[in-house]
This record gives C-alpha cells, sequence and structure tokens, in this order.
C-alpha cells in the first residue's frame, strides 16, 4: 500500500510509475477525495475547538451571578454543534473508506533498477546455470511419464475434484514429501526459521500481503468468510502484523511448507495438462522481514538460496529479471528463477523471489523501532520493514522437472542424489 501523503507529494513520479506498469490510476478521483478529507478534517478541528472553548465558557458563566441564562443559551448552541461535530466525523470516515479503496487497489512502485517494459517480452536475463540434457531418445513429458510409472493419476484426481488437480501415488508421493523435506531442511541450515502456519486465513490477514481486495476471483473462501491461502508468504509475512519489532531482531528469516490453492481466474488454455498450472500444489516458502537499508541485498541472497536448491538438484536454471510491466502487484523489484522441462523445449517459471519494500509493511502495520530516531511514522523512533518473499521451491513443478531431466530411455527416472536419503536410498524410480 502506498503512502497517502507521498501519492500527493509526488504525482508526477507515481505517474511515471503507473505508467510504467500498464497500470491506469484514478489521479483526479484520489486528489478530491484526498481534499474532500483534508478539508473534512480542518472543519471538524474548527468545531472541536469551538466546543472546547464554549465548554469552558459555560462553567464561567454558571459560576458567574445572573450568568445561567446566558449559559443555558450556549448549551443549547454547543448541542447543536455537536451535532455538526457527528456528521463531519462521519464524513471523514466515509472519504478515508473511499480513499483507502482507492490506495488498495494501486500496485508498489518500481524500484529504479527495474528494467522497464511493457511485457513478459522486455524482461531481462540475469543468467543461467547447467545445460539442458541432449537425449539420445525421444524424451517424455511428466504427464506421461508419471502416468507410466504409476506415481501420478491424473484421471483419478478429476473424478475426485475436476480439472487441475493431481493424485500422487507411490513413489510418486514418496518423492514429494522428499522434496518437501529436503527444501526445508536446506533452508533452515542457512538460518530460515520453520513455521507450521494454517493455510485457512482472515480477510485481514491476505489484504496485508495485497492478495485482497484486487485478487479476490483467484482465491477460494469458505462459507464463513475464511480463504484458502494461495502461498505461505500470506501467514508467514503476516506473523508480525500491527507489531513493533526491534532493530537488533531483524532480520527476520522464515519458511515454511504449506499446499497452496488458487482458482487460476483467468488461465484458461495455459498449461492445461500436467502438474505445472494446477488449483493445489504444495511449496515451500522463504519470507523475510528486514531494514530498508538492506532489503536489496537480502533480496540477492534469497535469490541464492532458491538457485542453490535447483543447483543440488541438478537441474538447469536460468535467472530473469521482470521488467516494470511484468512486476506482479506487491512487488518493487522481482526475479524469476525458470527451470528447463523439456516437454516444453524451453524455461518454465519454477520460483518467484521480490522484495516488496514498505508496501505490505504498511497495509500490514509493521513496523521497527530505529534507534536513530526518525522521525515522521505514526510513532517517532519507528519506520516500516521492508518485506520479501520468494518459493524455494514449488514443489509439483520441481517433481515434473526432475522426471523430465533424470528420465531414463527405459522410461525409469534417477533419483538426485540429495534426495536418495529421503528416500530410502532408492537411486532409480521404476514402473510400479
Amino acid at each position: 500500500m502506498l503512502d497517502n501523503r507521498f501519492i500527493r507529494d509526488n504525482l508526477e513520479t507515481v505517474d511515471a510509475a503507473m505508467l510504467s506498469r500498464a497500470f491506469a490510476w484514478d489521479k483526479d478521483g484520489f486528489l478530491g477525495l484526498d481534499a474532500a478529507r483534508r478539508e473534512a478534517i480542518g472543519r471538524l478541528e474548527a468545531m472541536q475547538a469551538e466546543r472546547n472553548a464554549n465548554s469552558k465558557r459555560i462553567g464561567q458563566l454558571m459560576r458567574e451571578p445572573g450568568g445561567g441564562a446566558e449559559g443555558d443559551k450556549l448549551k443549547v448552541l454547543t448541542q447543536q454543534l455537536n451535532v455538526r461535530i457527528d456528521h463531519a466525523e462521519e464524513q471523514i470516515r466515509n472519504s478515508e473508506a473511499d480513499l483507502n479503496r482507492l490506495v488498495l487497489a494501486l500496485p508498489n512502485l518500481p524500484d529504479q533498477s527495474v528494467p522497464h517494459g511493457v511485457s513478459e517480452l522486455d524482461n531481462v536475463e540475469v543468467r543461467r546455470w547447467g545445460e539442458p540434457r541432449e537425449f539420445g531418445f525421444s524424451p517424455q513429458a511428466h504427464w506421461d511419464l508419471g502416468v507410466a510409472l504409476g506415481i501420478i493419476d491424473f484421471e483419478r484426481a478429476v473424478r475426485l475434484a475436476k480439472s487441475r488437480f493431481t493424485l500422487l501415488s507411490g513413489l510418486g508421493s514418496r518423492l514429494e514429501r522428499a522434496l518437501i523435506n529436503f527444501m526445508l531442511d536446506l533452508h533452515t541450515s542457512h538460518g530460515y526459521r520453520e513455521w507450521w502456519p494454517p493455510v485457512l486465513v482472515n480477510t485481514e490477514t491476505l489484504t496485508g500481503t495485497g492478495q485482497l481486495p484486487k485478487f479476490a476471483d483467484d482465491q477460494f473462501k469458505t462459507e464463513d468468510g475464511l480463504y484458502l491461502i494461495p502461498t505461505a508468504e500470506v501467514v508467514l509475512t503476516n506473523i508480525h502484523s500491527g507489531e513493533v519489532l526491534e532493530a537488533a531482531d531483524l532480520p527476520r528469516r522464515y519458511v515454511a511448507y504449506t499446499p497452496c490453492f488458487r482458482k487460476e481466474a483467468g488461465s484458461a488454455g495455459r498449461d492445461t495438462r500436467g502438474m505445472i498450472r494446477v488449483h493445489q500444489f504444495d511449496k515451500v516458502e522463504m519470507v523475510k522481514i528486514v531494514t530498508p537499508q538492506s532489503s536489496f541485498a537480502e533480496l540477492e541472497t534469497m535469490v541464492a538460496d532458491a538457485e542453490n536448491v535447483l543447483q543440488l538438484l541438478g537441474l538447469p536454471y536460468r535467472v530473469i529479471e521482470l521488467c516494470t510491466g511484468d512486476l506482479g502487484f506487491s512487488a518493487a523489484k522481482t526475479y524469476d528463477l525458470e527451470v528447463w522441462l523439456p516437454s516444453y523445449n524451453n524455461y518454465k517459471e519454477i520460483s518467484s523471489c521480490s522484495n516488496c519494500s514498505d508496501f505490505q509493511a504498511r497495509r500490514a502495520g509493521i513496523k521497527y523501532r530505529d534507534p536513530t530516531g526518525v522521525v515522521g511514522e505514526a510513532f517517532r523512533g519507528t519506520r516500516l520493514v521492508h518485506t520479501l518473499n520468494g518459493s524455494g521451491l514449488a514443489v509439483g513443478r520441481t517433481m515434473a522437472a526432475i522426471l523430465e531431466n533424470c528420465q531414463n530411455a527405459d522410461g525409469t527416472v534417477n533419483v538426485p542424489e540429495v534426495l536418495r536419503p529421503y528416500m530410502g536410498g532408492l537411486e532409480r524410480i521404476t514402473a510400479e
């Protein structure tokens, strides 16, 4: 969420940022609502001052001989003033609610280092790791290979739920569990604290990280108003909502495995086969809560932590820096990791690591006590933290990449060496 005062004082900057994102924002609406709110606040303060003066004068009159009649008249005027004050307070609440709705719909401002561009075609490749394998046979796509091995069942998943769901069994289930445990062990060894959070959250929690109100159509909502989480970022970031942390306790580095749920609204016809774009999937998520001074350095180390997973698995990938027109709603800067998938003859996203600057922190009310005593925040000596999030990794897509990149001509799949201790020493997946 952007700061109202910042928007008002930096209209040209906000205009340019929204243009770079190809986002049309209602500047006139913002200015009108902001002006109405400030005008109402000015009237309210004047009336409150008048009421205070009246109260003081009434007290004086009531103590003076013969002052009762004038005091009674002033009481009537003050009662009428109270009605006007109530009306002004209601106007302010309405103006603030309208202004809040408008500002909540605005995306974050891209960092100055983000390359300008209109779409994913303008994203910048930063580096590659590993070389796509040259097969001496026709490799199978994971949606065929997994079925042939008896470890993935798409047909029964559709019967149990609907399309875009996956049913794993046997060694498929064990591989999924092995990947989750491997990723958690790796990230906790790098200093991340593991959490086991709820997967149902309230409206305030989703609003804090930016999923609501903009992406309401992509959320699964229960009858009692709770939502299934689309990513553990939502809960990990909001652990400290409404809190003031100590600077000495930052950075906070958190990690969690959760199932994730997305309606995939607007994705009809995209990646309809396999495990790439589904309604329910497993993910290990990293979140950092840091000081503004360290956030971009922390982003680079978060990307390195996600890369480390792919490197240890031996999966070729590339790192992409997203342009302004392809940034996610809450992000100020984002790197995507894309793993090589032979079935696409291309790279597909497997991790997205973002610095959200103070955008989520302002929405969720997460601050830290700055020992330098900065003035200008809600409380002297406190500042908004910066929040970061990144997939470490999307587990289903990682399984798909392993099946496709590690397959053999006979239809078996070699288990990456780092996963073998998690699979009882198994070196190769064969048909069940």
